[in-house]
């Protein structure tokens, strides 16, 4: 029997080899890997600095509640600035009030290393400690009893504000390193003209001496210049200082020898 044609061969439907569920997980096994698995940030870390115990666990079931990663616990001012240099956290809830060292000296320090946005928690109002703890750098404060309606936006407002200003400072570095660099661009250039300023003072007065050796010493031009260069080397001196002494001693009499012819 001859052989069937390729164009009368029976048409498949693929409906009928796969189920929709095969078929998905066929078109998914040819993604490549990194469509199918798409990288999430992590969650956001934060160390707690509160000296009462009981607040202090309080506080971090809140924060672990809704999805943050409490990395440090201090319970004083300098156990937070070391746990926020170890850790580097996203934010900082600091205490006011703690032994040792008080939560805002602590926030300058933090603040000061630029490490990580501090939130100051405190059961007072009054302005002046408002003042000193935004003069701190602290970029906001909450105060006690902590709810969860007032803290997460202001943890999310500090790590903003943190995250602009340093883009800011950036863009500053960025900027004064291009200033820096235009700078010692035009100074090279500014060199670099002066020295070919200098090199074609030089090389004036050079052909001016040259062509006085000529006219008073009976030089050929090719000697004239020999005699210039050779000196130049041997006696160290500069050949636009030897040009000068050249056109000194001849130039001023072209003049009066021209009045005598």
């Amino acid at each position: 029997m001859a052989a069937r044609k390729k164009s009368e061969e029976p048409s498949i439907n693929v409906d009928e080899v796969l189920t929709d569920e095969e078929l998905k997980a066929v078109a998914n096994e040819s993604e490549p890997a990194e469509r199918k698995v798409k990288p999430e940030d992590g969650p956001r870390t934060v160390v707690v600095a509160e000296d009462e115990a009981v607040n202090r666990m309080d506080l971090v079931a809140m924060l672990e509640d809704n999805g943050y990663e409490v990395v440090g616990q201090a319970a004083n001012g300098e156990e937070a600035v070391e746990l926020t240099r170890k850790y580097r956290p996203d934010v900082v809830c600091m205490d006011v009030k703690m032994p040792r060292m008080d939560g805002i000296a602590a926030a300058g320090i933090i603040c000061d290393e630029n490490i990580a946005p501090v939130v100051m928690l405190t059961a007072f109002s009054q302005t002046d400690l408002v003042k000193k703890a935004t003069g701190a750098g602290a970029m906001a404060y909450v105060t006690k009893p902590y709810e969860e309606s007032k803290l997460l936006p202001t943890l999310e407002v500090a790590m903003g504000r943190f995250a602009e200003i340093n883009d800011l400072l950036d863009n500053v570095e960025r900027s004064e390193r291009k200033l820096k660099e235009t700078t010692d661009q035009l100074k090279e250039t500014e060199e670099k003209l002066k020295k070919a300023e200098d090199t074609l003072e030089e090389r004036k007065l050079v052909d001016r001496a040259k062509g006085l050796l000529m006219d008073k010493a009976d030089f050929s031009e090719q000697g004239a210049f020999r005699w210039i260069q050779k000196t130049s080397m041997d006696q160290r001196i500069p050949k636009k200082r030897l040009a000068q002494a050249i056109i000194a001693k001849y130039g001023d009499s072209k003049p009066s020898d021209s009045g005598e012819r």
